[in-house]
């Protein structure tokens, strides 16, 4: 029998403590610092420049979270943390805060959630104009959380019989998508569709990645742009969801008109059980759509499977990327 408990409600009302205490850290170096091998209260606050209670107290409490271990008075890292957190690691992911929890997206969650849940959606990042820095912001700290679903996504392409040439990455954003594929298959070339200032960003990874002779733009809207013909691949990363079913239906039709004979369609995107509860993470991912977006959700396979037939597709494939929340949903032609 469960516990009759308060605890699960007082956790969830002061839920931000994790976000702030996250924050410092990252802020100060503070998993860096355990790493370099500054394991005590004392080495740590010298090494962050913080007070030493300030240092212990946080480390304690990213103990407690999971984050660290603490024994005879030492810290050190995780495997996880080790992996995500410290600075000198290839797959860092300190720069996923400055997105996710930027001031921009804190207000869309705290300033009147509960009118957002009556109204059923928030004008959200959707009222802000293409060129509002926060596309630019989103552009460069996320970046490394999805490279490893990208690189996953570029090993499934990779793999096929038939290399696709010409590729299109809709809403492309820092074109770590696109860019994985032009990496993962030499001859193809790759066309990222987003707005302009954050084609900047796409543009400039593309060329730390040495593909950028193999790197096209067009500069707009997904739903208003000319994206041209005869694409062997269309991708459409974490996209879907920001929009209402009807919606997708015309940007499918669209994808599916700017295919090459034998092209494939892919999205990138959580997809949840029918029972919208499971599993954690991709049935999570909808209330983040009530808060940031007019009329997205986590689409079930079931309601994309509609959407793409609606469009003029057989159905859809969906292929999970673990250990990732992410799944890929092919849209058969």
């Amino acid at each position: 029998m469960q516990d009759v408990t308060p605890d699960l409600f007082v956790d969830a009302i002061i839920g931000y403590h994790k976000t702030a205490a996250m924050i410092a850290a990252l802020d100060l170096g503070l998993f860096t610092a355990i790493a370099e091998g500054a394991g005590t209260a004392t080495a740590l606050a010298a090494k962050v420049g913080a007070a030493e209670r300030g240092a212990r107290i946080l480390a304690d409490y990213l103990t407690i979270q999971g984050f660290l271990t603490k024994g005879d008075g030492v810290y050190a890292l995780t495997p996880s943390s080790a992996t995500f957190l410290d600075k000198r690691s290839p797959a860092y992911l300190g720069s996923a805060p400055d997105f996710l929890s930027s001031p921009e997206f804190r207000a869309l969650v705290f300033t009147d959630p509960a009118a957002v849940v009556r109204a059923g959606g928030s004008l959200g990042l959707g009222n802000i104009g293409p060129d509002d820095p926060i596309w630019i912001k989103f552009a460069r700290a996320m970046a490394p959380l999805v490279t490893p679903t990208a690189r996953a996504v570029a090993t499934l392409v990779a793999a096929w019989p038939a290399s696709p040439g010409k590729v299109l990455d809709i809403a492309a954003g820092h074109g770590i998508f696109g860019i994985s594929i032009a990496l993962a298959v030499p001859g193809a070339q790759v066309t990222a569709l987003d707005w302009a200032g954050v084609l900047e960003v796409a543009r400039a990874n593309a060329g730390k990645f040495g593909v950028a002779d193999r790197f096209h733009e067009i500069a707009g809207s997904a739903f208003e742009m000319d994206w041209g013909q005869g694409y062997d691949l269309i991708l459409l990363p974490n996209f879907l969801h920001h929009f209402d079913p009807d919606a997708n239906v015309g940007l499918l039709a669209k994808v599916r008109r700017a295919l090459a004979p034998g092209g494939r369609a892919f999205a990138v995107d959580f997809v949840p059980n029918p029972d919208r509860v499971s599993p954690p993470r991709p049935a999570m991912f909808a209330l983040t759509m009530l808060f940031s977006t007019p009329h997205g959700d986590a689409y079930p396979a079931a309601e994309l499977d509609e959407m793409g037939r609606r469009a003029g597709f057989r159905g859809i494939v969906c292929m999970p990327l673990p250990p990732s929340p992410y799944t890929v949903v092919e849209f058969l032609v």
